[in-house]
């Protein structure tokens, strides 16, 4: 029985590896994308996305909101959103990479910094009310206990 739920524990850790790979992997090209989009360009994506949902419901709040958004994009905060965006989804995937190839440091390192991630998002939460970081932040926590486990794991299979 105790092995079953090891076993399934080991599958949730590494489908939680694949998830932060992907959405890391969404954050470093959306990074490179800002870097390189001028402001306008940027805003052109933003109309093209939004067009057709406007369309159809001209009172659409998340598309409204996305247009807002782009027509308020300056130069400067596209620039720090795009070295946000990139060297946050660089460093996610590094620590996934480390974590998949199971080098020791990378779990007390990544269970670091996904308490790092989760106390700026609870700081962020506290502003915006969003739900969304509640669940990025339950889902960081989660990464960190199934990270526990596994460093507790390998940890055990070496001593032995």
């Amino acid at each position: 029985m105790a092995a079953g739920i090891g076993r399934w524990l080991h599958r949730l850790f590494e489908a939680g590896l694949v998830a932060k790979a992907v959405f890391a992997a969404g954050e470093a090209l959306s990074g490179f994308g800002l870097l390189f989009a001028g402001p306008s360009a940027l805003r052109r994506l933003l109309e093209w996305m939004t067009r057709h949902e406007l369309a159809q419901d001209p009172t659409d709040r998340m598309a409204l909101w996305l247009r807002d958004l782009a027509g308020g994009v300056s130069a400067d905060s596209q620039h720090f959103y795009a070295v946000y965006l990139l060297s946050h989804g660089a460093l996610k995937l590094a620590l996934v990479a480390a974590l998949a190839a199971r080098l020791s440091w990378a779990y007390p390192a990544s269970m670091v910094v996904l308490a790092g991630f989760i106390l700026y998002q609870m700081q962020e939460w506290t502003l915006t009310g969003s739900p969304m970081l509640l669940a990025l932040s339950a889902f960081d926590l989660a990464m960190i206990a199934l990270t526990w486990r596994e460093f507790r794991v390998m940890r055990r299979k070496k001593a032995t």
